[in-house]
């Protein structure tokens, strides 16, 4: 596979903010959700879409795997 510089940069980006915050995942959601408040962009959250029987759990009735 070919390496994609953009890709390498986004994991740098996200393993230097990981580091930052020692792997703590309560403290990076928190930095986002600062960042995202102090941005002045707006954001918008969506209702979880409904899911339809057995879809949620990938059961088929077979036994298998």
């Amino acid at each position: 596979m070919r390496d994609d510089p953009i890709v390498e940069e986004i994991r740098r980006i996200r393993q230097q903010h990981t580091e930052k915050f020692n792997g703590d995942l309560h403290a990076i959601c928190e930095d986002l959700r600062r960042q995202e408040r102090e941005s002045g962009r707006e954001y918008v959250s969506f209702p979880p879409r409904p899911v339809a029987d057995g879809a949620a759990s990938g059961a088929s009735g077979e036994g298998g795997a």
